[in-house]
């Protein structure tokens, strides 16, 4: 079975044309291209899990495919265009956009195409993820130090480094500067400077 995928973002409004907002021209279309059921989204496109196409997403059967317009109407980004195309591999569901003809994985063309979107987007996250392990590198390099500001003073900081070396514990130190240990521990382990 054909099942229709509208998107429609009320909170975006560049995205959403003035024949688009009725709906009519999608529904045709989709009507036109043989979709038995269609399931509309009325929620801002920054919403990560819309509603409706989880819905849709859970009714699927062996052998459906998921039509909509244009790929934009199905997904915010690249990345969630695939995540979607996985869900719907997972159902056994294909996927076919009207505007764009490429993207059809009930073809082994389609699915190639896919297949290549997906290694570009995991290219690009591995790339992403390298310069931001070669920033972070660089950042404690200079000094820069990463996680959460220390709340202690330099005098609660001294006390409590007394009070390990005379044998109290970090849980016990803490306790009595009223902090928690975890903050007086990571004060503890810092680099002096």
């Amino acid at each position: 079975m054909l099942l229709g995928a509208i998107k429609y973002h009320p909170i975006v409004p560049a995205r959403v044309s003035t024949d688009d907002q009725d709906l009519r021209l999608q529904r045709a279309a989709l009507k036109e291209a043989g979709c038995k059921r269609t399931f509309q989204e009325k929620v801002s496109g920054a919403k990560r899990d819309p509603p409706e196409l989880a819905k849709m997403i859970e009714q699927l059967r062996d052998d459906d495919t998921v039509v909509v317009t244009r790929l934009e109407r199905l997904a915010r980004s690249t990345r969630d265009l695939l995540d979607i195309a996985e869900k719907l591999k997972e159902a056994d569901a294909g996927l076919r956009s009207l505007a764009e003809p490429w993207a059809d994985t009930t073809s082994p063309a389609g699915r190639m195409v896919l297949t290549v979107f997906a290694g570009i987007a995991e290219f690009e996250r591995t790339l992403i993820h390298q310069r931001t392990n070669s920033w972070r590198v660089a950042a404690k390099t200079r000094g820069v130090r990463f996680g959460r500001a220390l709340k202690l003073t330099a005098d609660q900081i001294a006390l409590g480094e007394r009070l390990v070396k005379e044998s109290t514990s970090v849980r016990e130190a803490a306790k009595l500067l009223k902090c928690h240990h975890a903050a007086l521990h990571r004060a503890l382990s810092a680099p002096a400077g």
